[in-house]
This record gives structure tokens, C-alpha cells and sequence, in this order.
């Protein structure tokens, strides 16, 4: 039975009900063993990710002048904040939905197809914009570098792709090639600052090169990925055809039946509440220095966001969980073995154990070297780093990480939109704590308001992971093939 139809019901009622032995499955086990292996290859290929593209800007730095790299910086700043507004939706998106229709043994073909419209759709209207406002982004954004920009509204356009590959990959659990896609990113950017480096290539515009060739020469795994995905399946619809006695005829008509399933309306729903998610993450990494930067300056504003980086690096590193938890919680709640549920909770749990114990080694490396080491690491150049702004950065990235982890729990139970809503309070919320100034220090002022916001977002979405509830489109149409799908259940279930 769908859990569209028990979207309601509160969790763990589902598991103990069905079954009394469920504490101790024997699939959900299985299948936690595979996704804390999963976890492990993502957090080694997302930390050498974080090596070579700590090392291209490293290289970059010395080879070009402080102006040049400056550019560099901002081009980086500009795509990232781009492409992570505009398409991790969709690789949300992915990994979610193809999850929950393999764990239901449904065809991809539905989500597949929604989520490549909805992606070159917005490709499209970024191309679009970027064209029309081609003079203020080249002159205002990029200092009037015209190669810049063309690196810009390329990079932009490839990254579409990319990260509906992640979608993919991520969606049929298929870390192995994922890490191998956003490894293959840093490597081939460091490439082209190294070739500076050694005078093979020359200038500002080869590193800048690195930037947009990185995602084009990075897909190179993936034709071979689907293409062999592709052939299983088609062996596998053969082979479940032959077993029901079906012609070839009618596995493509229940393809079809899936495809319209999963409509456009649905997969835009669920991308348009990523958005709102995912463009409050911007405002929470960085709209703290550009309130500082427009009150104190920019040496201010360089200040805080070195402190931020506190938070930043981790949250780079929790990518890898971050990534791997959507899909392994979605194919745990839709599951029909017995206990999927409580094993659902318990991998969130296990999660939050693993935060909690990397802010408390934190908060205990800053109490003991914290300043010293964030001088070591950015240099001083007048600024004094004092632990309890350190401190509050720390609980506050603590704090962040475990709302991430319950936002994608969240997601994973179909509460998107809910989920939503919570987070744009937030940063709305945030954005009015910094620029108030009830707080005379600006630094203060962002410090306990991440920490403040992070604790309310948390909370917020902890109340919606406790009670989830189902929204219009998840509750079957009176007479649908879903409601009477859920009735026959409910029957099953009052007969056993």
C-alpha cells in the first residue's frame, strides 16, 4: 500500500501495528548497513572534493595577482550560489521520487521525465535572464571582464546537467559513480590552475576555464551509468512480463500509467518548496557578512565570514549524508517489510548522535585553541577572535546540521511544502535580527542570530518530522485506483 494513504498517521504507528517483531527486521538492517557504507565512500570522495578545490584556489592564488583572484572569487561565489538555488530543487527532486518508485518496484520513467522538463525549463529561463542583464552582471558583478562572463552563463548551463545526474545517481542509491561525478568536478577545475601554474596555459582565463569545463568533462561517467541502468531494467520488464504471462505491449502500458502518475504539477510543487528551502540556505550563509559589510565594511565583513566558515566547512562535508539520507529514508518510509519505520527513526537518530558528537569535539577544540587557530588559519590582520562568538557559531552549526538532517527526513515523508514554509520564516527572521541594530557589535549580532535561527528551524521541523501530515495531492481521489487500493488494505489489516 502507498503511504500516500497513511501520509497522517504519526511515526512509528505503521510499524508497530503491523507488525510486533518489527524492532528487529531483517531487510531495514540490511539496508542501514549498505547506507552507513554509502555514507563513508561519500564523506572520503566529498573530503578529497574539498582537497583539490581548497588546492585550486590555493594555486590560483599565487599565480594570478590580487585583483585577478578577486575576480575568480566572486565568478566562484556567483555560480555556486546559482546553481544551488536553481537545481539542487530538482536533485532533490530526483533522489527522492526515483527512490520511493524503485522501492515500490514502479518504473523511474515518471520522475525521470518530469524532473529533465523542469530542469531545462529553468536552464532556459536562466539563459534568458543572464542574456538580458548581460551588461550589469559583466560590469557591475564581474568588473566588465567579458570572458568572466561567458564562463559564468556557461558554467551555469552545464551545472544543469550535472546536478541532474546527482539526482539521478543519488535517487538509485548509486554513490559509487556519484562520488566518482563530483571528484572528477574538483580534479579537472584544479587541472586547468595547475596548468597555469606550470606555463603549459597562461592568464586569468584559463583558471576561470577550470570553472565551467569541471562540470562538462565531470559527465563523462554518466552516459556509461544510464545507459547500463537502462539495459537492466529493460532486461528486468522483460523478465517480469514473461512470469505474468504479459505481452512487451502491456509493460509499456503500465510505464505510461506511471508517467502520468507523476505529473508536472507534482514535480514542480515539490521543486518550488526545495527553492524556498534552498534559497534560505543562502540567506543564512551569507547574509550575515553582506549586512556587516553594509554596516562596518568589508574588512568587517571579511571578519565574519571567516568566522562563519566555522559552520561553512562542515556543511560541505555534510553534503555526503546529506545526499545519501534522502533517498535511504525514502525507500525506508515507502517500504512494505515490516519495521522500515522504526528503522526510518533510528537512522535519523543515528545521525544526530553522529552531529552532536562532532559539535561537542568542536566546541572543545575552540575552548581550547579556537582563536589561535582561526589566526593561524586566516590570519589575523587585526581582527581578535574571541571564543564566545566562536562558541556561538559552533552551537549554532550544531544546530544547522541537525535541521538539515530533519529537513530531509521531512522531505523524505512528503512534507515539503511544510518544511517550506518554516524555513523562509527563518531567514526572514534572521535577515531582521542582523540588519536591526538592537545590538551595537554587527559581528555579535550574526553570531547569536545563526545560533538563534538555527535553533527555532530546528525546532520548527522537528515538529512537522514528529506529526507529519498529508497534503491535497497525496490524499487519493475518492474512487481513484489509490483509494481503493488503501481501503482493501485497510480490510486486509482489520481481517489479520
Amino acid at each position: 500500500m502507498s503511504n500516500r494513504a497513511t501520509a497522517s498517521i504519526p511515526p512509528g504507528i505503521e510499524a508497530s501495528s503491523s507488525n510486533p517483531l518489527s524492532d528487529s527486521p531483517e531487510k531495514p538492517d540490511t539496508s542501514n548497513r549498505a547506507y552507513g557504507k554509502s555514507v563513508g565512500l561519500l564523506t572520503i570522495g566529498v573530503g578529497l572534493t574539498g582537497i583539490f578545490t581548497y588546492a585550486y584556489f590555493l594555486i590560483a592564488s599565487h599565480d594570478l595577482s590580487a585583483a585577478s583572484y578577486g575576480e575568480i572569487t566572486v565568478l566562484w561565489s556567483a555560480v555556486f550560489i546559482t546553481v544551488s538555488t536553481l537545481y539542487r530543487p530538482v536533485d532533490q527532486l530526483l533522489s527522492r521520487s526515483i527512490a520511493e518508485h524503485v522501492e515500490r518496484g514502479e518504473t523511474d520513467v515518471g520522475p525521470v521525465r518530469v524532473a529533465a522538463k523542469i530542469q531545462g525549463c529553468l536552464a532556459l529561463g536562466f539563459a534568458v535572464l543572464a542574456l538580458i542583464f548581460k551588461g550589469p552582471l559583466e560590469n557591475g558583478l564581474l568588473e566588465g571582464n567579458e570572458t568572466l562572463y561567458w564562463v559564468f552563463f556557461s558554467s551555469v548551463l552545464f551545472y544543469a546537467a550535472s546536478y541532474y545526474a546527482r539526482g539521478y545517481l543519488a535517487g538509485h542509491q548509486q554513490f559509487g559513480l556519484f562520488t566518482t561525478l563530483i571528484l572528477s568536478e574538483s580534479v579537472f577545475r584544479t587541472l586547468f590552475a595547475a596548468l597555469v601554474a606550470f606555463g603549459l596555459l597562461s592568464g586569468q582565463s584559463w583558471v576561470a576555464v577550470g570553472i565551467v569545463a569541471a562540470p562538462l568533462l565531470s559527465l563523462m561517467v554518466v552516459p556509461m551509468a544510464i545507459t547500463r541502468r537502462s539495459r537492466r531494467e529493460a532486461e528486468e520488464r522483460a523478465r517480469i512480463a514473461e512470469q505474468r504471462g504479459q505481452r512487451a505491449e502491456d509493460t509499456d502500458e503500465e510505464e505510461r500509467e506511471a508517467r502520468d502518475e507523476f505529473s508536472l504539477a507534482h514535480g514542480a510543487g515539490f521543486v518550488g518548496s526545495v527553492f524556498l528551502i534552498m534559497f534560505s540556505e543562502q540567506v543564512f550563509l551569507n547574509a550575515g557578512p553582506l549586512v556587516v559589510s553594509s554596516v562596518e565594511g568589508a574588512a568587517a565583513a571579511g571578519f565574519i565570514f571567516n568566522v562563519l566558515m566555522i559552520a561553512r566547512a562542515p556543511l560541505q562535508l555534510f553534503q555526503a549524508v546529506s545526499t545519501s539520507i534522502l533517498p535511504h529514508l525514502t525507500a525506508l518510509h515507502s517500504s512494505r517489510e515490516p519495521g522500515s519505520e522504526v528503522q526510518f527513526h533510528r537512522s535519523v537518530r543515528m545521525v544526530l548522535l553522529g552531529i552532536g558528537a562532532f559539535t561537542a569535539f568542536t566546541a572543545l577544540v575552540v575552548v581550547i585553541a579556537g582563536p589561535k587557530l582561526m589566526e593561524i588559519a586566516f590570519s589575523d590582520k587585526g581582527f581578535a577572535y574571541d571564543r564566545l562568538g566562536l562558541l556561538l557559531v559552533t552551537a549554532g552549526m550544531g544546530l544547522y546540521l541537525a535541521a538539515v538532517t530533519i529537513n530531509q527526513a521531512c522531505l523524505a515523508q512528503g512534507q515539503a511544502r511544510r518544511a517550506s514554509m518554516r524555513w523562509i520564516s527563518c531567514a526572514g527572521f534572521f535577515l531582521i535580527w542582523t540588519l536591526l541594530p538592537f545590538i551595537g557589535d554587527a559581528n555579535l549580532r550574526v553570531e547569536i542570530g545563526f545560533a538563534l535561527t538555527a535553533l527555532i528551524l530546528l525546532a520548527s521541523l522537528y515538529v512537522i518530522y514528529l506529526k507529519p501530515k498529508g497534503i491535497e495531492e497525496d490524499i487519493p481521489v475518492e474512487g481513484s485506483s489509490e483509494a481503493i487500493e488503501a481501503k482493501l488494505a485497510g480490510l486486509e489489516d482489520q481481517t489479520l
